[in-house]
């Protein structure tokens, strides 16, 4: 079995990266390295798989391999989706890097048309909620990031045109659920509905895919417009990893223009009681717990959330929240690299959004 970084049962302690001390921003070459060690190393790690699997019949079991010959790894199929968009972006960042080789290797072993033609086979079989909207909100995202490194290195071009067909499947899906979605989800977890669609969004930018983009700004506007006095004193609860209420803000920032979103935020922020909440970072009692180690990326997701939100902030909150995304960080950061692999699997693509995902312009 290949070495899960962090799995416990024959860890050997060299192979985890040493934590980093300081807020590495903007993200560093070593900082990078960390997280692709961490990224290469899962997702080729095809167990322990956590599987969410439909069986149409007695004969349709397989192992995570055979079911998804891309992303088998990382613990489960979201989680492989966005460990391969940290190995995209870390490459892109870094094309001369050490590491850039091995990157290079694996996504030419992995994304070929043929793996994702069975992707889409699977999609396709009767599983029309399959990792809706989480797994397809990163699958779109990781093919925005691709565009981004086809246009800077021509050798990313096959893994882009592999993918393609598969993103194509996500985003014409989705088109077609949103207007029946009358309602969001307003969870801090996978099912969160603003999460997802600001990583469409970033899909429907690198493709100028107007359909998209104006299917989820219809959406989005009719699901949070009219959004008054957020109640951030329920946040979070006790397995979040995103803030429901700060995606929402950013989703919000995203399809509005600017003098939209300056009267839209002064209505919707929370009293100054639960802005406090969302300003300070969660405590994370213990992180070899499957859903308590959510917390980290809880943290990691706000200083995200907040990095994107702060020029559209007015000015005198701009000091608090610049001190929370630095907070967030060294409180959580250290998480994505080291730990067990209950929170290694998945906390880098995090902590790299949190420190270098482009505000969008």
């Amino acid at each position: 079995m290949p070495m899960c970084i962090g799995y416990r049962r024959g860890m050997n302690r060299a192979d985890i990266p040493p934590r980093s001390r300081s807020v590495p921003a903007p993200l560093d070459a070593d900082t990078a390295a960390r997280f692709v060690h961490v990224a290469l190393a899962n997702v080729g790690c095809e167990y322990p798989f956590h599987l969410s699997h439909l069986m149409r019949d007695a004969a349709d079991l397989a192992a995570p391999r055979a079911l998804y010959p891309v992303f088998f790894g990382s613990y489960d199929w979201h989680s492989c989706v966005h460990m391969h968009w940290t190995l995209a972006r870390c490459l892109r960042r870094f094309p001369q890097a050490d590491f850039a080789a091995s990157v290079r290797v694996h996504l030419d072993t992995r994304l070929t048309a043929k793996a994702v033609a069975q992707e889409i086979a699977y999609f396709s079989a009767q599983r029309a909620s399959f990792e809706r909207p989480y797994g397809w909100g990163w699958l779109l995202k990781l093919q925005a990031e691709l565009v981004a490194l086809a246009a800077q290195d021509a050798r990313a071009a096959p893994w882009r045109d592999a993918l393609a067909p598969l993103a194509h499947h996500l985003a014409d899906r989705l088109i077609d659920f949103l207007p029946r979605a009358d309602f969001a989800v307003r969870t801090g977890s996978h099912g969160n509905s603003a999460f997802a669609l600001l990583l469409a969004l970033d899909y429907a930018a690198a493709l100028q895919h107007r359909a998209l983009a104006q299917a989820i700004s219809a959406r989005a506007q009719r699901w949070f417009g009219a959004d008054r006095r957020y109640p951030a004193g329920f946040e979070p609860s006790g397995d979040d990893f995103l803030s429901a209420g700060l995606c929402e803000a950013r989703l919000m920032q995203r399809v509005l223009d600017g003098c939209d979103y300056a009267d839209w935020w002064p209505a919707f922020k929370p009293a100054t009681e639960g802005l406090q909440r969302w300003l300070a970072p969660v405590p994370v009692s213990d992180p070899e717990d499957p859903k308590i180690v959510h917390l980290h990326g809880l943290n990691l997701s706000r200083a995200w959330c907040w990095r994107g939100l702060i020029g559209a902030l007015p000015d005198a909150l701009q000091p608090a929240v610049d001190a929370a995304i630095a907070a967030h960080l060294e409180h959580s950061l250290p998480a994505a690299t080291a730990g067990d692999y209950v929170g290694t699997h998945w906390l880098a693509s995090f902590a790299l959004l949190a420190i270098d995902d482009a505000v969008p312009a």
